[in-house]
């Protein structure tokens, strides 16, 4: 009965660690395609396609919304991506920029 009772305490542990490791696998994953939007976007901004670059930039943005972690650190990386896509829409391509650089440092502390 022991035998029995390990066993499934051991099915049930590999299952809860299976579980979560695949939550932070995706978590990380919207991270990086995040921060992939917002390079993009980056690129974009440097030719001068501001209409391209707000649609990465939107996109990055949706993204951020499903990210879990710190709050505080969201939020503010989320703002920096905002400040960034007014600037970009400004055609400001220096400020905007160092806003977008700043959020992707932002969300490679996560």
């Amino acid at each position: 009965m022991n035998s029995i009772k390990k066993t499934t305490l051991s099915m049930i542990a590999v299952i809860v660690l299976a579980f979560t490791s695949t939550i932070a696998g995706a978590a990380e994953a919207n991270v990086t395609e995040t921060i992939g939007h917002i390079e993009k976007a980056l690129v974009e901004i440097s030719k001068s396609d501001f209409n391209n670059a707000q649609i990465h930039l939107k996109a990055a943005r949706a993204l951020s919304e499903q990210l879990t972690g710190d709050a505080k650190l969201l939020k503010e990386a989320n703002a920096e991506i905002i400040q960034g896509q007014i600037l970009s829409k400004r055609g400001d391509v220096a400020k905007s920029t160092e806003e977008l650089n700043k959020a992707i440092a932002l969300y490679k502390t996560l």
